[in-house]
């Protein structure tokens, strides 16, 4: 079962350049609406082992990234594609809308 993969400032640019879709959640250990996102993409880095990459950035630790994003509110969930952003999600979600593009971000790399 996969695992949500810990992003940090030093390997993020690396890690979005690869051809598969990656999801990264924004969040911080004091934030209400994070945890209740949190195991909605544990649960996606499981279900897209091998699909996709899915990790988490920890903004208190990591403050280059999120701010050459603009990330103001979190959870902020990210996708990449080809070192590019692809899409963009402020706050709690269903994991359907998660699946969903996601699953666009796939079906475009076939």
């Amino acid at each position: 079962m996969g695992k949500a993969i810990e992003i940090t400032d030093s390997t993020f640019e690396e890690l979005i350049q690869g051809d598969k879709p990656v999801l990264v959640d924004f969040w911080a250990e004091w934030c209400g609406p994070c945890k209740m996102i949190g195991p909605v993409v544990e649960q996606l880095a499981g279900e897209y082992d091998g699909k996709a990459v899915v990790g988490k950035m920890d903004v208190d630790m990591n403050s280059s990234i999120p701010a050459k994003f603009g990330i103001r509110s979190i959870p902020t969930l990210m996708i990449f594609k080809g070192g590019q952003l692809v899409d963009k999600v402020v706050g709690v979600v269903p994991k359907t809308t998660l699946e969903d593009k996601l699953n666009a971000q796939i079906a475009a790399t076939v």
